[in-house]
């Protein structure tokens, strides 16, 4: 069972998101948060395997809260989401280390699906941001063109994270196992010295990898 953490300052949004949620068999929300410092508190205190986190909160606001514990617990899977299509809220939650950014008004079958494919190490970001906050993050993280002699799997493997799939995904286009391509992404990431999944996508569109 996958234990969710729901962040959400709204009661009434908060209980229609659970039910979405636990209409899968597989996902359970085990606790709530009404602001970001409840987030990090209840973060710290239970097994969590995935926060869904707002952003405008009070006390603690959902990027600060996203910070916090990714700087405690750097493998933290946080997927924002909120109600505001905004560019900088994006690229900052993005460059906090969030695995994704959603908006609210998303139909059950994409929450579920974004859920899932954070888990399964996807990144997942709405339509309306992805176009601008792209080159947001390839201008944050420019520098010339680099080579790290990547073989040709690894690069196979980088250009298909550039272009936004899971493990999952990459396995059953490479016809490789998960764990063979967990085994991989761990590589790229100390090869390319990237410190998350994000940070992989951005080298491989950065170094016309996808």
């Amino acid at each position: 069972m996958v234990k969710i953490l729901l962040a959400e300052d709204q009661r009434i949004v908060r209980q229609g998101l659970k039910m979405m949620i636990e209409q899968d068999p597989a996902l359970q929300v085990v606790s709530e948060a009404s602001n970001g410092l409840e987030a990090v508190e209840a973060f710290n205190s239970k097994i969590i395997d995935l926060v869904l986190m707002d952003i405008r909160m009070p006390v603690m606001t959902g990027l600060e809260a996203t910070e916090k514990i990714r700087s405690q617990h750097p493998d933290a899977l946080i997927l924002i989401l909120t109600t505001f299509a905004d560019d900088e809220y994006a690229f900052e939650a993005l460059r906090l280390g969030a695995v994704g950014y959603i908006l609210k008004d998303a139909d059950n079958d994409k929450l579920l699906h974004s859920i899932h494919s954070a888990l399964r190490g996807g990144l997942s970001l709405d339509d309306q941001v992805a176009a601008s906050v792209l080159p947001k993050l390839l201008e944050h993280n420019r520098g010339s063109s680099e080579s790290h002699d990547l073989t040709e799997r690894e690069r196979s493997i980088l250009a298909l994270i550039g272009a936004g799939k899971n493990n999952q995904e990459i396995a059953a286009e490479l016809f490789l196992s998960v764990g063979t391509v967990k085994n991989y992404v761990s590589q790229l990431l100390t090869k390319v010295e990237a410190r998350d999944r994000t940070q992989l996508a951005i080298y491989a569109i950065r170094n016309h990898v996808v």
